[in-house]
C-alpha cells in the first residue's frame, strides 16, 4: 500500500506529534501537563484524544499501571489512559472538557 493510499486517521505518524508539539521562544518542547485519565473500555479514551487533536491541541497518551501489557493482550488498557497535552495549552484543553452550562 503506497503512503498516499495508507489509513491513518485516530493515530500520530512517526515524528508527528513532536513536530506538532509547542515550542518555547528558547526552541524547547513545552513541558507536558496531566489532563486527565480515560477509560479504554467505553472509547472514551479515543473520543477525548481525537477530540484534542481535532482542535489542534497535540496529546500524549500513557498506560496507567500494567496497561500496555493489556493493550498487547486484549487491546484495551484496563487501568484507562492518562493524558497529557502541552503546558500552555492545558487551560484550553481543560475547557473543551467542561460540560457545556446550557446543557444542564
Amino acid at each position: 500500500m503506497s503512503d498516499e493510499n495508507k489509513i491513518t486517521w485516530g493515530q500520530y505518524q512517526h515524528g508527528e506529534l513532536l513536530e506538532s508539539w509547542p515550542r518555547t521562544e528558547s526552541g524547547e518542547t513545552v513541558s507536558p501537563a496531566y489532563l486527565c485519565t480515560r477509560s479504554c473500555n467505553d472509547l472514551s479514551d479515543q473520543l477525548t484524544v481525537n477530540m484534542l487533536r481535532a482542535y489542534g491541541i497535540p496529546c500524549l497518551c500513557m498506560e496507567r499501571a500494567e496497561g500496555s501489557l493489556g493493550r498487547v493482550v486484549l487491546g484495551i488498557s484496563g487501568y484507562g489512559v492518562e493524558i497529557f497535552v502541552p503546558e500552555t495549552l492545558l487551560g484550553d484543553a481543560r475547557a473543551l472538557l467542561e460540560p457545556d452550562a446550557s446543557e444542564t
